[in-house]
């Protein structure tokens, strides 16, 4: 199994379409055999999901994300964990553990593509500095 984790600085990044790295984890018996960050060569929102499909990404855990994104990975077969926060490692771990916690209805609200003061991407404001 395959593990893609939204990546910032050790942390999970909070805006799917926006991310400029994975972290992908390859699972093995429950644990975890190897770990890379790979860069999404300036791909963006609806490509992320082709991106992930062709990295063998089983499985994204992320902070906010649209319907547009959520409905590629699904159609890409990938699963999703949304609104998540933290440490990427760590959620890895909790993932494995069966104990992540995460938002099965976490949402993008914004529709353009800059973070407009007041809207919501999962676990954060993007008015806010985070």
């Amino acid at each position: 199994m395959r593990i893609a984790v939204t990546y910032d600085k050790e942390n999970i990044f909070q805006h799917f379409g926006h991310t400029e790295q994975f972290k992908l984890y390859d699972v093995e018996d429950g644990k975890i055999t190897n770990a890379e960050v790979v860069g999404t060569n300036g791909q963006g929102h609806g490509a992320l999901a082709g991106f992930l499909k062709e990295a063998g990404a089983d499985i994204l855990i992320c902070g906010g994300i649209g319907e547009g994104a959520k409905t590629a990975l699904t159609n890409a077969g990938i699963k999703l964990y949304g609104g998540a926060a933290g440490n990427a490692d760590a959620a890895v771990q909790a993932y494995l553990k069966g104990e992540l916690a995460f938002n099965p209805d976490v949402k993008c609200s914004h529709h353009g593509h800059s973070h407009e003061p007041g809207h919501s991407c999962g676990t954060h404001s993007c008015a806010d500095k985070n």
